[in-house]
């Protein structure tokens, strides 16, 4: 075999695989949005009032609920991750929007988390009364609700367009993002 040649294939392999997939950009961009659904809503409402159970020893495989600042803060470090790999897609006319529609989420709901979620955390694992909770958990709901919701189906719009564009097959499952 020519050296040219072999050395050619596999300059063009490399090319080939530094180019990211469709599947992979929608996975990465829109997919992993779905991890904020419930966000200002009923849906991170109830994660915090019944938080998953974590394993405290493995011998006797005995669980305890989770402290709700282990909740926000598992929470935060996969939105985190989750935002930098979006960051890390290389933009082009196709994927435009829905990498920006995704960038535009995650930096609206981050501060939010980082603040005001992790307040609330805090009041439960505190023992804070059921009426200070539920106050504000009605503040964030009113706070950043609407504007949430408005670009969750942003990403869910033109996440959908660019699946469809590339023969991805999308199945909406979630109802309203608020409820």
């Amino acid at each position: 075999m020519n050296k040219t040649f072999l050395i050619l294939l596999v300059a063009c392999c490399l090319l080939m695989s530094c180019a990211d997939a469709p599947e992979k950009q929608f996975g990465i961009a829109a997919l992993n949005c779905n991890l904020l659904y419930g966000f200002a809503g009923d849906g991170m409402q109830r994660e915090l009032a019944s938080p998953s159970v974590k394993l405290v020893d493995e011998k006797t495989l005995a669980t305890a609920p989770m402290k709700r600042s282990e909740v926000i803060s598992e929470k935060l470090e996969s939105l985190q991750t989750n935002y930098e790999k979006v960051k890390k897609l290389s933009s082009n006319d196709e994927n435009k929007e829905m990498l920006n529609a995704s960038l535009a989420l995650y930096e609206f709901t981050l501060p939010v988390y980082k603040k005001e979620y992790t307040e609330l955390a805090a009041l439960y694992d505190g023992g804070a009364g059921a009426d200070k909770i539920a106050a504000v958990e009605k503040s964030i709901s009113e706070k950043y609700g609407v504007k949430f919701e408005e670009l969750y189906n942003a990403v869910i719009t033109t996440g959908t367009a660019y699946a469809e564009k590339h023969g991805i097959p999308v199945k909406q499952v979630n109802p309203s993002p608020r409820k």
